[in-house]
């Protein structure tokens, strides 16, 4: 279970924890930056004739 993947002191829990924050964060940047470029593509699309 989760007992298994996170260690059970303090520290190590936490340095867990933050790694998995830190790769979320990356997560959402990444996505919006696609997001960002995909629908700056659609308006380039729709702006030319």
């Amino acid at each position: 279970m989760w007992q298994d993947r996170f260690k059970l002191s303090e520290s190590g829990w936490l340095t867990n924890c933050l790694r998995v924050i830190r790769n979320a964060w990356h997560f959402h940047h990444a996505l919006v930056l696609v997001f960002k470029v995909v629908c700056s593509g659609i308006g380039i699309a729709l702006l030319t004739p």
